[in-house]
């Protein structure tokens, strides 16, 4: 199969703000992978992730730079190309685009929707959370009354008077499920007094309260609250050493470097007791496509991108309320 691979640079306008404990952005800027044998075309998104030094330049320029090596491995069988994913680029926002790709050209090629090609169930809809930006205790309570009405709240903290921030909230939203995420804004000094008012707040869940490498007080303090890991952990290699800190992860495809590695993230944190939570950044449908495959099953499901959006892609995902529909294969897979 010789096989073609371009990559281009979008920005996507987001409704108002995004703002977590590391800053603001008003778009999302994104990368799409494009891999083509002539006649089918595939295509998948990543966002990159300055958290762990990702730009919208070094990721596209990670992708142009590995195409020529990935044409040549994808010349020798349908699937050579993923399988050769694993060793030619770490886990990580480029990979992620490639290796969705590439599994979306070979389910245009096959005629065959990719959950069947990757042995797994049709996708079913998922009760999404809805996420609300960090701000002031009253900016937060305005956008959690407007969202009242969903189940699921992901409510961004990571900032002095956080208490006040999610008592703001659960004022506005009493029947909403929160969960809470700090983006590694906390300190060992102030986790217990947060974690205490998560859970006099009912809270669900709290991703990633402490830096990751600096999240060995998750061991030794107790958990009023079931604590998900999210920056502390990426593949598999990271998972074992997350057992004595963490109830659950969160499995993003950008962190995993794509579907397939995110699948097999899925089963080996099963297989360590781990609660399963699937996200994803701000991003449009061809990025939650994937993503929905591993989520099915999912304790958590935080796939919400597309909803902080401006506009979407044509065919994407579809939300009634907070339930997410999958996307057409005209989009992906």
């Amino acid at each position: 199969m010789s096989l073609h691979v371009s990559v281009a640079t979008e920005a996507w306008p987001i409704a108002g703000s995004f703002t977590i404990a590391r800053g603001a952005k008003t778009e999302a800027r994104v990368v799409v992978a494009t891999v083509s044998d002539g006649t089918h075309t595939g295509r998948g998104e990543c966002v990159p992730y300055g958290r762990y030094g990702e730009t919208v330049e070094s990721v596209a320029a990670a992708i142009a730079a590995v195409a020529p090596a990935l044409a040549r491995e994808a010349g020798s069988a349908e699937d050579a190309g993923r399988a050769a994913l694993q060793y030619l680029m770490p886990a990580g926002a480029a990979r992620n685009a490639l290796d969705c790709a590439l599994i979306d050209l070979a389910a245009k090629r096959a005629g065959t929707p990719a959950h069947v090609l990757l042995g797994l169930p049709a996708p079913q809809p998922l009760t999404t959370a809805y996420t609300i930006s960090l701000g002031s205790p009253d900016a937060m309570a305005r956008a959690a009354a407007a969202a009242a009405h969903r189940p699921l709240l992901k409510v961004k903290l990571g900032a002095p008077e956080d208490r006040a921030r999610l008592a703001a909230v659960r004022r506005a939203a009493p029947a909403a499920t929160l969960i809470v995420d700090a983006n590694e804004g906390w300190s060992e000094a102030d986790l217990a007094d947060n974690l205490a008012a998560c859970a006099e707040a009912g809270v669900a869940l709290v991703e990633q309260p402490l830096p990751a490498g600096a999240d060995a007080a998750l061991a030794r303090l107790p958990h009023p609250v079931p604590v998900c890991a999210d920056e502390s952990v990426h593949d598999r290699a990271t998972l074992s050493a997350l057992r004595d800190r963490y109830e659950a992860v969160n499995i993003k495809l950008d962190k995993t470097g794509g579907l397939t590695e995110a699948l097999a993230v899925v089963a080996e944190a099963r297989a360590l007791g781990f609660e399963l939570m699937v996200g994803c950044m701000v991003c449009t449908s061809l990025a939650i496509a994937p993503a929905v495959l591993v989520a099915q099953g999912a304790r958590f499901v935080d796939l919400d991108g597309p909803l902080l959006l401006v506009a979407d892609r044509p065919h994407g995902v579809r939300f009634a309320g907070s339930v997410l529909h999958p996307a057409t294969t005209v989009l992906w897979g």
